[in-house]
């Protein structure tokens, strides 16, 4: 059987995907079963080299997400760090949330706050200390609800990006505030039923002793009025 011609082009790809980085070696069997489709190995051929290239792709995009947990109230560091040797005159950085508000800027090494999304004032931060070490983390501090979801870092001129997808929990304390209350509603709950229930009997004791008197006053009456009419024979 004649060579492919993209025979060469197919190793390398496969050599890239399955020995590159070490921690994606669980994709290494998916691959080299696509990659047995495409080059003969099996009977039919159905997948191109092309697809091969974007599955890598696909893989490399989904390695750097990362996740993070915090508390409600709390802070968190959000990691940004540059793959690449940047030069900070010529270095932008846009930290985006998932609505792509603005988050932070540095621009040319320098903190830029002027477009920030008012949601973030005065609640994030950076550290101008580990510019120059290409650490361009963010630190988000009294954590909202509303801060759950990506945030993103993009990284010009090297076009690099970092997604962090982030999850806020109840803290402690305010689970147990929650666990307090939900048991001191338990008692009240209990005594509202109880009084409604002591005032419907008693409205209905109220309405039967009502018929009870009328009833034996109308008794009363009928067996006065038959005996005057039997004195009068």
């Amino acid at each position: 059987m004649t060579s492919h011609p993209e025979t060469c082009s197919r190793y390398a790809v496969l050599h890239y995907i399955l020995f590159f980085d070490e921690k994606k070696k669980k994709f290494g069997s998916l691959i080299y079963s696509i990659y047995n489709l495409y080059s003969g190995t099996m009977r039919y051929p159905i997948v191109s080299c092309r697809f091969i290239c974007m599955f890598a792709v696909l893989i490399n995009k989904v390695s750097l997400q990362v996740t993070i947990e915090a508390v409600i109230g709390g802070s968190v560091v959000l990691p940004c760090s540059a793959e690449h040797d940047l030069t900070l005159q010529d270095t932008e950085v846009h930290w985006r949330d998932k609505d792509s508000k603005i988050v932070f800027d540095i621009i040319k090494g320098k903190d830029t706050v002027a477009e920030q999304d008012p949601q973030y004032k005065n609640r994030a931060e950076t550290f101008p200390d580990e510019y120059l070490r290409g650490n361009f983390s963010l630190k988000l501090n009294n954590l909202q609800h509303t801060d759950t979801g990506k945030f993103s870092c993009f990284t010009t001129p090297s076009n690099e990006q970092k997604t962090i997808q982030l999850i806020i929990n109840e803290s402690t304390a305010e689970k147990g505030n929650k666990s307090t209350e939900q048991e001191n509603q338990g008692p009240k709950t209990q005594s509202v039923w109880m009084m409604i229930f002591i005032c419907v009997f008693l409205l209905l004791a109220s309405i039967v002793l009502s018929v009870a008197y009328f009833m034996f006053k109308w008794r009363n009456r009928a067996q006065a009025a038959s005996e005057g009419t039997v004195t009068n024979f």
